[in-house]
């Protein structure tokens, strides 16, 4: 059993967990996830793994209630544990897998940009921490709705160059990180490499702004995951002209090969699924499948 040290809102709709979990503290990196199981009943969920702590054996995961299971798990506290803690998972960001000093040097050569939209701030502010721990300056730039929403801003503020905007204007700029970007090249910012996470909507359109720009891109893409050893296929996506597996070949891809349409597409196939799962935990015998929102028809 994996147990929950702290457990936490953290912002608007986004909840945070410490659990213990000694061994993946000990080997992950940042852009690499983990896949939780509550008990023998849940469903397996992959969660990016935000922070770790190598010393005290401790992982830090930030989630966003979605389906029925993630709803569930803010009912979670501290004490209370998950059955399943696997990981890590994925391969690491190509930022930060190498402590080699010319590696190193190579990197402070860059100019480097985070774009994280919405609850996308919590895969980028690893990356940027560890960066910031080899004396490599770096950008963020955190998109949300509203004020309300904006997530991990302080914590981002003490490992990098921090500009927040808002949908609605309502804190920070004004604008989607789109326009956001755009706005800080034509104040002078120069950017050479870009990492942007967040909807796969926002990552489309942010990599046809970067496209302008000649501004190498990555993306993390979380399409739906099951076993997240590549066996079972579901997270495949096409990039340039292979197929690729999220869980094992990614997350991170190149997002300028990345055929967003096509993983948007695949999204949608469990939608009906999820909901109807979460409406029927939510209302237990009561609710009777015919309202259109879930697709049953009980």
């Amino acid at each position: 059993m994996y147990k929950i040290l702290e457990a936490r809102n953290l912002a608007g709709p986004n909840y945070e967990m410490i659990v213990e979990a000694p061994r993946v503290a000990a080997r992950c990196l940042p852009g690499q996830f983990v896949i939780v199981k509550l008990d023998e009943q849940a469903e397996r969920i992959p969660l990016t793994i935000t922070d770790y702590d190598r010393e005290k054996g401790t992982i830090e995961i930030v989630f966003q209630p979605i389906g029925e299971s993630t709803s569930k798990y803010t009912e979670l506290k501290a004490g209370d544990s998950f059955m399943d803690f696997v990981g890590p998972l994925g391969r690491p960001s190509d930022l930060c897998e190498s402590e080699d000093p010319e590696a190193i040097e190579a990197l402070k050569q860059k100019k480097i940009v985070f774009v994280a939209g919405g609850v996308g701030a919590a895969p980028i502010y690893p990356q940027a921490k560890w960066l910031h721990e080899h004396g490599i300056q770096s950008d963020v730039i955190i998109g949300a709705r509203n004020k309300e929403l904006v997530l991990l801003e302080e914590r981002m503020k003490e490992v990098a160059n921090v500009y927040v905007t808002t949908d609605d204007g309502s804190y920070g700029r004004s604008g989607m990180v789109t326009k956001c970007l755009e706005d800080l090249i034509a104040e002078g910012h120069a950017y050479d490499h870009c990492v942007c996470i967040g909807p796969m909507i926002m990552m489309k359109f942010l990599c046809m702004t970067t496209r302008k720009y000649n501004i190498h891109t990555i993306v993390s893409m979380n399409p739906i995951m099951v076993d997240g050893t590549g066996m079972c296929g579901a997270c495949r996506i096409l990039v340039g002209d292979e197929v690729k597996f999220a869980c094992v070949d990614g997350p991170e891809f190149d997002g300028h090969q990345v055929d967003f349409d096509l993983a948007m597409k695949r999204q949608t196939l469990y939608k009906t699924q999820e909901g109807e799962a979460l409406l029927a935990w939510k209302e237990g015998k009561t609710h009777h499948g015919g309202c259109g929102e879930c697709g049953g028809d009980r």
